[in-house]
């Protein structure tokens, strides 16, 4: 359900795929980082960000996790770059069904890149602090966005209206509404 436009700041990880050497940096502070307790250990498996790597022919791409997908993708393209065959998968930042990329390595929940935004807070992820050639980039843009009303506010809304005036009152109200729209 589609609600009104609104302002907000959205962070994103710009990735310059040239200028990573593959130095894997930014997979151990991220793991470091979200460690519980925090900095107390060093699992790549739980970072939210991965190096996608081909040494032999210097190829390293940074990917940082997603949204997760309850659902495989239907789409298996592959990809070529320098002589080497990529399947789509590899470049996807999802968490899904059909991999265990982003996913925490002990009880298998998805993981997400937080922009290091949880306790303390960064200023921006620690990836992007801690990349040494600068192939992580960190932007911040304002867009103007439509602010989705999630179902169980709404419901939670008419059941406070139906509680206060009664189901018949809102029905009447909702009934006029329509009407009033088709004319």
């Amino acid at each position: 359900m589609k609600g009104e436009k609104k302002k907000k700041i959205i962070k994103t990880i710009k990735i310059d795929v040239d200028s990573c050497n593959g130095c894997r940096a930014c997979e151990v502070i991220c793991s470091a980082f979200h460690a519980s307790p925090k900095y107390s250990s060093n699992n790549p498996a739980r970072s939210r960000i991965r190096v996608i790597r081909y040494p032999i022919a210097d190829i390293y791409v940074p990917v940082y996790a997603g949204e997760y997908a309850v659902a495989e993708c239907a789409g298996r393209d592959k990809y070529t770059i320098d002589g080497k065959e990529y399947d789509e998968c590899a470049f996807c930042r999802a968490s899904c069904p059909s991999r265990d990329l982003f996913k925490e390595p002990d009880s298998s929940l998805p993981l997400k890149c937080d922009m290091c935004e949880s306790d303390p807070s960064q200023k921006m992820p620690l990836c992007v602090q801690w990349c040494l050639n600068d192939a992580l980039i960190f932007e911040e843009r304002e867009e103007e966005v439509e602010e989705e009303v999630k179902q169980e506010d709404l419901e939670i809304g008419l059941e406070s209206l139906a509680n206060k005036y009664g189901m018949d009152k809102i029905m009447d109200v909702v009934a006029r509404m329509s009407t009033s729209k088709k004319g």
